[in-house]
């Protein structure tokens, strides 16, 4: 194992470091100034660096600087006993992999030193840059293979698509996947979210309108229908439309002719529509919000986009290229997912799906301290997500784990014991009410003694009552 490099003008600080990393079994050297250290690279490099920012000679953040321009993957702590602002944010932005203000904690310092170890061994530089040839969409899951083979039919088709699905899973790229792979696709791809604008424009930034046609039109404006001629026009959220708009939509998807708003003349275009929606049209239509007739004319082929908690086994792929697209955007290394994170995602219901994870990989990025990213370094908000009882086959299990992981993340001390005995508990509980609280019956479906059954009744307090 390479060695931790701590450097201080302090020999008391240099003695606690070495005190502590000699008990830990952890390889280290020890250097005053910043010229020694930078020397040693002639000879070595370390696996991890602990500096000090004020040192006779080149400060620490220079020193992190220069190391990070020749070494980017060692992980650099940068420790001060004059803490600020703008000193923290200098380090972060020189690429440092954890801030530490004197005075600290030693076994804390010691935890962090072992994240940046496991980060260390585990940096790939091979996985800094997106694979160019990657696809726009990325999913392995049975339900995406679906919608795979859905936009491979549409290819030679003209056909009106509606795409259902939750919100932040993946609507819009379904829909621009599809015109890519028409013959549309040297045409406009134009999207437009109809509950994101009020209803008073939503009529002009469709249909455009005539110059002078009411108080503030000083010009004649193209509507997204014209614009898209010889494309695609992507209408998200279909399902709040008004009323009196989806009269408008019918008309255009029946000729292809609309006005503008204050026109004369008629406007023939060419567009192949794509809605989408959240919502249950079906019921919309139902209960009088949606016209049955556009809805007809809407769902000539319809596809589904499966939210992420139904393809779980997608996640590790999409969070690797969320992690790196985010780390590119930041010019900075992109992390990784332990093997704990990608199992507590694997549990979470993802409200949010896709949109969520990316959300959540990018702040990760921004945030977590190392590139090794563990559980304790996920934001506060995915400690509330409930259980996803959806996928996996054991049920009680990955709710175990999940309840395991929440009181890891808040720290509670015993959990062996605390776990071990609520599962004897339910046990000896639910057996002795099969058995009609007959403890020699109990005993023995249990596999144990007769006394032990009457020790843990007592103990755990079951009653009969």
């Amino acid at each position: 194992m390479k060695k931790v490099w701590i450097l201080d003008d302090d020999k008391s600080i240099r003695w606690v470091f070495e005190k502590a990393l000699s008990g830990a079994n952890l390889p280290f050297q020890s250097f005053s100034n910043t010229n020694e250290a930078i020397n040693q690279f002639n000879h070595e490099t370390p696996s991890v660096i602990v500096s000090d920012i004020r040192m006779p000679g080149e400060s620490g953040i220079d020193f992190l600087t220069k190391v990070k321009q020749k070494f980017p993957q060692i992980p650099i702590i940068i420790m001060t006993a004059y803490s600020d602002l703008d000193t923290a944010v200098s380090a972060f932005q020189k690429g440092a992999f954890e801030y530490i203000a004197k005075p600290f904690d030693i076994d804390k310092v010691l935890e962090i030193i072992n994240q940046a170890l496991e980060q260390s061994t585990k940096t790939d530089n091979k996985s800094n840059q997106l694979d160019s040839k990657l696809p726009e969409i990325i999913g392995q899951a049975q339900s995406m293979q679906e919608v795979f083979r859905a936009i491979g039919r549409l290819s030679k088709s003209n056909a009106t698509v509606l795409l259902n699905g939750e919100s932040g899973s993946g609507k819009e790229l379904v829909a621009n996947a599809i015109h890519k792979n028409s013959s549309r696709n040297n045409s406009p791809f134009i999207a437009i979210n109809t509950a994101a604008i009020p209803k008073d424009l939503l009529e002009a930034e469709l249909f455009g309108h005539e110059k002078g046609s009411f108080t503030g039109a000083q010009t004649l404006r193209k509507g997204r229908f014209e614009q898209s001629d010889g494309g695609t026009l992507f209408l998200d959220e279909i399902g709040d439309m008004p009323m009196e708009l989806q009269t408008r939509l019918l008309r255009v998807l029946s000729d292809g002719k609309f006005y503008r708003i204050g026109g004369q003349d008629s406007i023939e275009v060419d567009v192949r529509v794509i809605a989408a929606t959240h919502q249950d049209l079906e019921e919309s239509v139902k209960n009088g919000k949606f016209r049955e007739d556009l809805f007809h004319r809407l769902n000539v082929i319809r596809i589904t986009v499966p939210p992420l908690r139904k393809r779980v086994e997608d996640i590790p792929t999409l969070s690797n290229y969320f992690l790196i697209k985010s780390a590119n955007q930041l010019k900075v290394a992109p992390k990784s997912l332990s093997k704990e994170v990608l199992e507590y995602f694997s549990q979470l219901h993802w409200r949010g799906n896709v949109r969520q994870l990316e959300n959540v990989c990018h702040w990760l990025t921004v945030m977590s301290p190392g590139n090794q990213i563990i559980v304790s370094d996920l934001p506060s908000e995915l400690k509330e997500e409930p259980i996803n009882l959806i996928t996996g086959s054991n049920g009680w299990q990955e709710s175990l784990a999940m309840d395991l992981s929440r009181n890891l993340l808040d720290g509670k001390p015993n959990l062996h014991k605390f776990f071990v005995e609520q599962v004897e508990k339910i046990i000896i509980e639910k057996t002795l009410e099969h058995t009609k609280y007959r403890k020699l019956d109990a005993a023995d479906i249990l596999g144990i003694g007769r006394n032990t059954v009457t020790r843990k009744i007592k103990e755990y307090k079951i009653s009969n009552n």
